[in-house]
């Protein structure tokens, strides 16, 4: 298979043998829909010819899948769908990789690092500003990478303390009857937190940290009344804050102090006369110095490939509100 760049924004793909074709681009052209829709470009293939055009990266990253591929059907003689989702979730962020790179934390057999721009940008914005807001579907590492960034910066001592909080509000299933204390009622809510966290410090060392108050993990109502200096803070789920909650929420940042605000404005589960604190506050904010906001796509997701396929199916046919529309989960 050669490559020949024809012009700065088109690149022709010559496959000389038929079978080869038929194995590389997919059952009714599988694959080569995933790398269209992963990078945002037009491909064609028409008598062994696969033309790509679009933005000079995007093409030269989908050729680059597609020479991977090749590589990959030549030793293995088949290709999985498991086996082209990973590829073009390597290449989607190798571009990315050299400016943000690894992120250290306590566990150092853990290699945690963005892999699509999208996600590299929003580390990069975490790490830069003060307060970031960051939006986008599910599975796009909102939390995970939030909280990667957290246990790094505490690892270094740019900060003393981390706070990781969610609103408890619950999306359509009521918790009130589950046995057990407060703190028994509330764990739910904050177990997505408590996941990430197991994933970068190790059981002992969680417990530690959290019995010397270095590590908090507390529903939103529990900030209320707090200055927190040389922390940083960690609001997940904010879609389902309110507008006085956000507000409480963001004046509790002290000196030194970092704050990121996670969530989907597509779920939104508050009642219907409440409006979300994440949409509102990210309007009055916009163009303060010092705060950024970073959105996320599909094209984000890292988790199974499925979960990329589910969110564009609920967008496509309006079962679900725009990202900016902030409608409620489940509203038509």
């Amino acid at each position: 298979m050669a490559v020949v760049a024809n012009s700065m924004s088109e690149t022709e793909i010559t496959i000389q043998q038929p079978d080869q074709a038929l194995r590389l681009l997919g059952a009714r052209d599988r694959y080569l829909r995933a790398i269209r829709d992963c990078f945002s470009v037009d491909i064609t293939h028409r008598r062994g010819r696969i033309r790509i055009r679009g933005e000079e990266d995007a093409v030269a990253q989908a050729a680059e899948v597609f020479q991977r591929m090749r590589k990959m059907l030549e030793r293995r003689g088949e290709l999985e769908p498991q086996d082209v989702q990973r590829l073009l979730t390597q290449v989607a962020g190798e571009e990315a990789a050299p400016r943000v790179g690894r992120i250290d934390v306590f566990d150092p057999s853990r290699k945690i690092e963005p892999r699509t721009p999208g996600q590299a940008a929003y580390v990069e914005a975490i790490r830069k500003y003060a307060l970031t807001f960051a939006y986008g579907p599910a599975g796009t590492g909102k939390t995970y990478l939030a909280v990667a960034v957290a246990v790094e910066a505490l690892k270094r001592e740019q900060v003393r303390k981390i706070v990781l909080c969610r609103p408890a509000v619950e999306a359509g299933e009521s918790l009130g009857f589950l046995p057990g204390d407060l703190q028994a009622k509330i764990n739910p809510y904050l177990r997505p937190l408590l996941d990430a966290l197991h994933e970068m410090i190790d059981y002992e060392q969680i417990k530690r940290l959290m019995e010397q108050d270095v590590i908090e993990v507390i529903p939103l109502a529990y900030m209320r009344g707090r200055t927190l200096n040389e922390a940083f803070i960690i609001l997940d789920e904010a879609q389902n804050a309110t507008i006085s909650q956000m507000k409480m929420f963001l004046t509790r940042m002290g000196e030194q102090s970092k704050i990121v605000v996670s969530g989907d404005t597509t779920q939104i589960d508050l009642p219907r006369d409440r409006q979300s604190g994440l949409v509102d506050a990210m309007h009055r904010l916009r163009g303060v110095t010092g705060i950024c906001q970073v959105e996320l796509s599909d094209r984000d997701i890292v988790r199974h490939r499925l979960v990329q396929e589910i969110v564009r199916a609920y967008e496509s046919t309006g079962a679900r509100g725009g990202r900016r529309s902030g409608k409620r989960s489940g509203e038509g």
